[in-house]
């Protein structure tokens, strides 16, 4: 949807959440809900198929990507222009920080207690670098804000933002996404045969023992 809109309104040096200050705040909402319980409904297949726990790191990161997002749509971004809400405007910069921070983490957690098993390694290691290409597409935001905070600098001129902001959004959409296609994958497996780590067998009563849920 934000590409739709890059392409027909653009131009592409304004921040995404710009298109939520004008009339197409709805198109921008709707994008925003559906990756964020979007990203809950991947959480909660991973736990019933048992690939991670809901107390666990990755599970918590998921979940706070989510609530960032939510917080993004709830406070819209300030209106410089007509210098409304800047309240808003703060709890909309920290939703997209703890959206963008968590995400990271989260695809890292998830991925690194089954890099190494024979039946979800693949998936494991996708998610992994999918997470650390989020890393990498993150930090020139983390140089511009540190730079910023040490010097006379502003943080949102020492690269063009908006370009930034989709190089990242695209890194983590992929990274759910990858996420998604493991919990696809986990959904077609037969339970008793999602958590196997050791050996594949053909009869469940064999396997329980071997059975675990990983954090």
């Amino acid at each position: 949807m934000v590409g739709l809109l890059d392409l027909t309104v653009g131009p592409l040096r304004r921040t995404i959440s710009e298109y939520a200050l004008g009339d197409y705040r709805p198109v921008f909402d709707v994008a925003v809900v559906l990756l964020a319980v979007g990203s809950l409904a991947i959480l909660t297949a991973l736990v019933h198929k048992g690939l991670t726990r809901w107390r666990s790191g990755g599970s918590i990161a998921l979940t706070l990507w989510s609530v960032g997002l939510f917080l993004v749509v709830v406070f819209p971004k300030t209106n410089w222009a007509m210098g409304t809400n800047q309240l808003s405007g703060s709890i909309h910069r920290f939703g997209s920080m703890l959206a963008f921070v968590s995400l990271p983490i989260a695809v890292i957690l998830l991925a690194r207690p089954w890099l190494r098993d024979h039946v979800w390694g693949k998936h494991a290691r996708f998610t992994m670098a999918s997470g650390l290409l989020s890393v990498v597409a993150f930090t020139p935001l983390l140089y511009a804000i540190v730079l910023g905070a040490t010097s006379d600098v502003r943080w949102w001129v020492v690269f063009p933002l908006g370009y930034i902001e989709r190089i990242l959004v695209i890194a983590e959409v992929i990274a759910v996404l990858v996420v998604g296609l493991w919990a696809i994958a986990a959904s077609r497996v037969a339970p008793w045969r999602v958590g196997e780590t050791s050996r594949i067998t053909s009869a469940p009563s064999t396997t329980s023992s071997t059975t675990r849920t990983r954090s």
